[in-house]
């Protein structure tokens, strides 16, 4: 048998020789089965995953929503630059709302309450304006602008202002009231003080007692009167009495005119005395009796808002302690000069 011929022994050749190197690998390129099923696929790696249509039915969907909206965005910056209106919407976002202005305490300067009023009447999505009123009346000319910006509001935008009396609705407030489409008060609201006031301090007595006097020079008659320093003459006297008496007239004929009524039928209920709201309903001063609550959903429902409406009051004024600084305002830090101003003051206030 082959296998029992034993093995020559190796040549002395062969035993010194090394043995022989066994021949190096191959790179490594073996590649699974997948990647070998795939004309696509690379070496090593697994096939990329092929995204289904409603993926990228959702990526043009979105694309064309941002679009929309950064149009959106762009048409209603557009529209605030040129109406000048930060509260300007468009149709369909902003909704329908009602307008609230607070009238609070002492009516002296007409400007911030006439800026509220025209910005209310000319933004479409204010339905109405309410004027919540908290006074006792200021300034004759001031309660008399802010009454013809009433009306004119009321008139030119075709807007609906109401009047909601809280605790105080006197004199220089009621003034303004009387404009509205329709005055709401409580029942223990005071109301009316029809009348004008016109009134300054004299201390002709305090110079004298420090021994001080008062020195003026004047052309004409009546140029110095008022003076604070000495006693009105009766010249004096009745020329301010001709004064107070045709504001008087104003006042009573423009709330007549606001109540759509005769200045006659008001003149006997302008004696300066105010009546509650439930005393004043009977004399037509008001409309309703009813507070804020009610004077806001009866506004709302005439206007064709339905259910709870939206509140709109103007932004309020935010000043930090730099602008305060700068400002050329005399809030912060007063003028000295201002306590010299001592002229006398024609009022629609109730005292």
């Amino acid at each position: 048998m082959l296998e029992d011929i034993p093995t020559p022994p190796p040549t002395p050749l062969e035993a010194a020789a090394p043995p022989p190197t066994p021949p190096a690998a191959p790179p490594y390129s073996y590649a699974p089965p997948y990647a070998q099923a795939s004309p696509y696929a690379v070496y090593g790696q697994p096939p990329r995953r092929r995204h289904s249509a409603w993926f990228w039915i959702a990526i043009i969907g979105g694309s064309l929503a941002a679009i929309v909206l950064l149009f959106t965005v762009m048409v209603w910056s557009i529209v605030k630059s040129v109406t000048g209106d930060s509260s300007a919407t468009i149709d369909g976002l902003g909704g329908s709302r009602i307008g609230v202005i607070d009238i609070d305490g002492a009516i002296l300067d007409a400007d911030k309450i006439d800026t509220q009023i025209r910005k209310f009447g000319n933004d479409s999505s204010i339905k109405a304006i309410i004027l919540h009123i908290n006074s006792p009346g200021g300034g004759a000319a001031a309660s008399q602008e802010i009454y013809n910006e009433v009306i004119n509001v009321r008139h030119e935008k075709n807007k609906k202002i109401v009047a909601s009396v809280d605790s105080v609705g006197a004199s220089g407030a009621y003034y303004i009231a009387s404009g509205c489409d329709k005055i709401y008060a409580n029942d223990a609201s005071v109301v009316g003080s029809i009348g004008v006031i016109m009134e300054w301090t004299n201390y002709g007595d305090l110079l004298k007692w420090a021994k001080m006097k008062s020195v003026i020079i004047h052309a004409g008659t009546l140029k110095d009167a008022g003076d604070p320093t000495r006693e009105m003459t009766p010249e004096e006297q009745a020329y301010f009495q001709s004064v107070v008496d045709n504001m008087y007239g104003q006042f009573i004929h423009d709330v007549a005119t606001g109540r759509h009524t005769t200045d006659d039928k008001i003149r006997p209920l302008a004696t300066g005395q105010v009546w509650t709201g439930q005393q004043s309903l009977p004399l037509g001063l008001i409309d309703k009796i009813g507070g804020f609550r009610v004077a806001l959903m009866d506004t709302a429902s005439s206007v064709g808002i339905s259910g709870e409406p939206t509140i709109e009051r103007p932004a309020a004024d935010k000043k930090g302690l730099l602008a305060l600084l700068s400002d050329d305002s005399t809030d912060l830090f007063p003028n000295p000069s201002k306590l010299l101003d001592q002229a006398p003051g024609f009022y629609f206030m109730w005292r």
